[in-house]
């Protein structure tokens, strides 16, 4: 059965030291931590891999970040993998849950979770997903 959260989430990037050959490469490494609001009550932690000219508008990241809480009652960790191009202002991006990452009652968890920026830099979700029926 489909379902769908939404609510709100903080986030808190870190940057994290780069080596030479990622100054070399031009990635920046970030580290990171969110807290979810709503539907989805949970805290995550987050490695990140960025490159671009953000003058220019361009740039991409990929990310891995494992969320441990709670998902509309039911408790457990599962992990999201980013996927994102900015290219001259406008924005792809793609988050999806790793298939065999949900643990507790979250196993089996399947879905796509999109982030929403609003007024004043305001972050929000919509997370569509799909879970086998409570045992």
């Amino acid at each position: 059965m489909s379902s769908q959260a939404k609510g709100s989430f903080d986030v808190k990037t870190i940057p994290l030291p780069a080596d030479s050959k990622d100054q070399e490469a031009g990635l920046v490494r970030f580290g990171g931590e969110k807290q979810y609001h709503g539907d989805l009550e949970a805290t995550a932690k987050l490695l990140m891999l960025a490159a671009g000219d953000y003058a220019k508008g361009t740039a991409g990241y990929v990310a891995i970040e494992k969320v441990t809480g709670s998902l509309q009652g039911r408790t457990g960790t599962f992990v999201l993998q980013h996927s994102a191009t900015l290219d001259h202002g406008a924005q792809q991006i793609s988050i999806v849950v790793v298939p065999g990452t949900g643990t507790d009652q979250l196993d089996g968890l399947r879905g796509t979770l999109k982030i929403i920026v609003g007024a004043e830099g305001k972050h929000s979700y919509e997370f569509d997903y799909t879970l086998p029926a409570q045992r």
